[in-house]
């Protein structure tokens, strides 16, 4: 697997998407995550994220150097880049001219990373400083006209850094530039599917929860109705979903997503709590306040139906988990 260690790009989740499209599993954690909980996920290679600081501004976040010596490859990109080079010795400043846009990167290496590309590549930059001094044993793979270490690596260790965002799609071979990095530098097999990802999930929970409950909410969404979907093949009738009718759905909705769920062979509990929303709503005009009035709410309905039951699932977006 590779580890992405997020530094706030907005990116990161499209970073591990296109990892996982090439067929090798990666997950995403915060920048400060401990040593040891990285050692524990085994990761075969790191990434660090881009980000919207600067290196060198008080409270930026920072690379815990003891990463770069765990023995696993590294691709710094962007921010990932600055932080590399920061840590170890290096000088990063803000640029004259800061980078939006295409850029032509010069990098006519031998080395793993660039494999199959040509000495030209047009890639995005999206940064407003640069790396102006590599670190010791650091050498300089490819450039652009405006920055002398567009591409650089560790003269022995296999600890790279790009400015620019393979990630992205203007990066036009930037899905290439992933896979050298993760199949040819790091070693990644590519034979992970989403499929097994899930059966694997769905055999975990099943000997986790063993013969008890399971309550979660439901809202006919995405997240909780993938959640309801993979928890209820898992453990069948133990799952208690619960839809909250907070008084101000869309016509129709509740049924809508009783016959959704009843299609999906899921038998969801209806709190039917409208007059009660709207009786702590009345009089009230200020949208936050009536946001944080229907969130307290929802609390207090979903309660009830905690106290028979033994665990409490919840679906969420990634971006919620970072």
């Amino acid at each position: 697997m590779i580890v992405v260690l997020d530094f706030g790009s907005q990116y990161s989740q499209l970073i591990a998407r296109k990892i996982r499209q090439l067929n090798v599993y990666t997950e995403i954690v915060p920048f400060n995550t401990t040593l040891a909980q990285i050692k524990k996920m085994k990761p075969q290679g790191i990434i660090l994220s881009g980000g919207p600081a600067s290196v060198y501004a008080e409270n930026a976040p920072q690379l815990d150097k003891r990463v770069l010596e765990l023995g696993v490859p590294v691709l710094g990109i962007c921010y990932g880049l600055q932080s590399i080079a920061h840590k170890l010795g290096g000088k990063v400043e803000h640029s004259e001219k800061r980078e939006y846009g295409h850029a032509d990167v010069m990098c006519d290496s031998k080395d793993p990373f660039w494999n199959g590309l040509g000495a030209k590549q047009k890639v995005w930059m999206s940064h407003g400083d640069k790396v102006v001094k590599l670190p010791k044993d650091f050498k300089a793979l490819g450039k652009t006209d405006t920055c002398p270490f567009a591409v650089v690596r560790h003269a022995k260790l296999p600890i790279y850094g790009v400015q620019f965002h393979p990630e992205v799609h203007h990066t036009v071979k930037g899905n290439d530039i992933l896979r050298n990095f993760a199949v040819d530098v790091c070693g990644c097999a590519t034979d992970w599917r989403m499929h097994d990802f899930v059966e694997k999930t769905i055999a975990d929970l099943r000997e986790h929860v063993g013969d008890r409950r399971v309550v979660c909410a439901v809202s006919g969404g995405v997240d909780s109705t993938v959640m309801a979907v993979l928890l209820h093949r898992a453990i069948g009738d133990q799952l208690v979903p619960v839809f909250v009718d907070n008084g101000v759905l869309r016509k129709d909705e509740v049924q809508d997503v009783i016959e959704r769920f009843n299609g999906l062979g899921i038998k969801i509990k209806l709190a039917k709590s409208g007059s009660r929303f709207l009786k702590q709503l009345k009089g009230v005009s200020d949208p936050e306040k009536k946001r944080k009035i229907i969130g307290r709410t929802f609390i207090e309905v979903f309660f009830d139906y905690l106290k028979p039951t033994d665990f409490l699932a919840q679906g969420t977006l990634y971006p919620d988990v970072i």
